[in-house]
């Protein structure tokens, strides 16, 4: 049922507000800023660490709010997010709006002024990016939405070099092209076996606009950079051993499930399981990928 058809909204309570932040996605979001701290080569004070991380939580579940509150019609649509507390009914949208941009206030606030302002400044790009360019400009419009919105979600690991530093350096870099790039292939592996989700809902993902045999030569070439970009850190001298062999191994399991997916097309009653299991194992990799980088820091193997 759409939002507008509830005559009636029921009040809401704080399982729905922690359903607006995207609790799930925002554990990958806190983790790989968590190793991103991990990771700078100087140790930050456990109370100003713990600040900079509750900062990049309460950072990324104002933004997933935000979105909620921009896309109740969509939500609305798809079956996967019609149980969201918007397009249920559970919340009215100005709710919904005036917790997101009171979080996201707080979140870069508290670290400008307990943490560092390179951090505080990252951290609102990144939020103003996800909320304003993903959301409202590129979401609706491009089937390349994923592709540049997915900076969005690959700001983390910088903001917390950046807590702990007080500046940015190759390794996040790398980290954050990483993520960059490993978005696409995740979240198209997602839309193709949900894609009359999407083309129910007007969203213009790739395999709505451009059909699924090119979304999956798009999934293979994208995992040719990212493979690179998650390899790198180790000849370049900025990781050892521990992360290097990781990386090679990790990956490679990576690229040939995307080269399945990218090399087949869905027959009838298959189930489309080497895309699931592509979009599970993409999760599991990355936060493989960003525990090896943390704990090479440390361990320094």
């Amino acid at each position: 049922m759409s939002v507008a058809n509830h005559s009636l909204i029921l009040p809401a309570d704080w399982r729905d507000f922690l359903a607006l932040t995207k609790p799930r996605v925002m554990t990958l979001v806190v983790f790989t800023g968590l190793c991103g701290m991990l990771a700078a080569p100087v140790s930050i004070h456990p109370v100003l660490g713990f600040t900079a991380i509750l900062c990049i939580a309460l950072g990324a579940g104002a933004a997933g709010a935000l979105n909620q509150w921009y896309e109740a019609d969509l939500d609305a649509k798809m079956k996967r997010t019609q149980s969201r507390p918007l397009p249920a009914g559970r919340m009215d949208r100005q709710s919904a709006l005036h917790f997101g941009v009171g979080v996201a206030a707080l979140s870069v606030i508290l670290m400008g002024l307990a943490v560092n302002y390179v951090a505080a400044g990252i951290l609102l790009v990144s939020i103003l990016f996800y909320v304003l360019v993903y959301t409202v400009w590129l979401k609706r419009r491009t089937p390349q939405n994923i592709v540049i919105g997915g900076a969005a979600g690959a700001f983390p690991p910088l903001i917390g070099w950046a807590a702990a530093t007080g500046e940015v350096a190759l390794l996040p870099f790398l980290l954050f092209c990483l993520v960059f790039l490993w978005t696409p292939p995740h979240f198209w592996a997602l839309a193709l076996f949900v894609k009359t989700d999407y083309a129910n809902a007007g969203v213009p993902m790739l395999p709505v606009v451009a059909g699924e045999k090119a979304t999956r030569v798009q999934i293979g070439l994208y995992t040719i950079p990212m493979a690179v970009a998650a390899i790198a850190p180790w000849p370049l001298g900025l990781t050892g051993a521990l992360y290097g062999i990781t990386a090679i191994a990790t990956t490679a399991l990576f690229a040939l499930f995307a080269a399945q997916v990218a090399t087949r097309m869905a027959a009838d009653g298959d189930g489309m399981k080497p895309e699931k299991r592509l979009f599970a194992y993409s999760i599991s990799y990355l936060f493989i990928l960003f525990a090896a980088v943390a704990a090479d820091r440390w361990l320094g193997v």
